[in-house]
């Protein structure tokens, strides 16, 4: 599926975009509304993510414009504005959600998954890799049969994990999809959260999940 997203602030554009691909979306970006007006008449996009204070045309304008027009897709705001009368505004004006920077990403894809959610398509309440379970409605992991106790931050690093299964991971993609926009890549924070993860989801078990890829990252495999 193909995301527009509107945003004038390029280190936030450059961390949406990213986060998107990984979850395997194609990603354009405007910098301004003019731009963002062009892309979304001339692609058939699947969901916007419209800022706001964009320049040349702002979200409220741009976003009732493309309603008048006929656009349907799901446009989700994104704005500093809090307030209740901007959130009104910006539905009134045919956005289908509104998200208050800042945000945290795992927010973001959760909107974005829900608003593309086919009617008939049920929600993924558990992920699995091998006989490790994590479940997302409940709070809880198990191996074989085995409930193992996280904490939050270890709990959305393992689901990060398991949701990118085969697939190898970058420390720069763990601080962008589990910590916030604003965490400090120069610590070794992620290392030692993975070797706590490692600690409770390996290493009473004779079968190793979690693997370092030396010099790239983290892979969690079966």
């Amino acid at each position: 599926m193909h995301i527009l997203v509107i945003e004038d602030e390029k280190k936030i554009s450059n961390f949406i975009k990213r986060g998107l691909k990984e979850e395997g979306f194609m990603v354009s970006v405007a910098f301004n509304g003019e731009e963002g007006y062009e892309l979304a008449k001339s692609e058939n996009f699947a969901l916007i993510i419209l800022d706001l204070m964009i320049p040349k045309i702002d979200g409220f304008t741009l976003c009732s414009k493309l309603r008048e027009e006929g656009a349907t897709m799901p446009i989700i705001m994104l704005t500093a504005k809090d307030s209740i009368k901007d959130k009104v505004t910006g539905l009134n004006l045919g956005a289908n959600d509104y998200l208050t920077k800042p945000f945290a990403f795992e927010e973001l894809i959760a909107r974005v998954r829900a608003h593309l959610r086919k009617p008939a398509e049920k929600a993924i309440t558990k992920l699995k890799v091998d006989a490790l379970e994590l479940d997302l409605l409940n709070h809880k992991v198990m191996r074989e049969e085995k409930e193992i106790v996280l904490t939050t931050k270890e709990f959305s690093l393992l689901e990060y994990f398991m949701r990118n299964e085969g697939k190898i991971v970058t420390r720069t993609m763990i601080s962008e999809q589990v910590w916030d926009i604003n965490f400090d890549t120069a610590t070794n924070i992620i290392d030692v959260y993975v070797n706590y993860l490692r600690k409770k989801v390996d290493s009473d078990y004779e079968k190793k999940l979690i693997q370092t890829i030396r010099g790239r990252g983290y892979l969690l495999k079966a």
